[in-house]
């Protein structure tokens, strides 16, 4: 069974080879995928590790949280499943209407 793991505090120059490479110390790894802004391009420095053994990712979870990583301590853990829909705010206008009140 394989397990997806949130790792945050990235630095923003840490690339998706480097960071395979970190995780590969615990066994193999599936995909990885640094979060970036979608208008900038730039690293949000946050990004997911899935693993295909769950215990390897657990015991790189526990290993490798607080760990130097590019000048900066990575937070680890396991990721939550993502949630279906999103924040959908519905219908904003001011629905005061217009015409005549009398």
């Amino acid at each position: 069974m394989s397990i997806n793991i949130y790792v945050g505090n990235l630095s923003f120059d840490a690339n998706e080879g480097e960071l395979k490479g970190l995780f590969e110390e615990y066994g193999a790894v599936d995909t990885v995928k640094i979060i970036s802004d979608q208008f900038t391009g730039r690293s949000r420095g946050f990004g997911f590790v899935e693993m295909q053994d769950r215990e390897e990712g657990l015991r790189a979870v526990k290993e490798l949280d607080s760990k130097d990583f590019g000048g900066r301590a990575l937070k680890l853990n396991e990721a939550r499943p993502k949630t279906s829909g999103g924040g959908g705010g519905g219908d904003r206008r001011d629905n005061r209407g217009g015409g005549s009140r009398w």
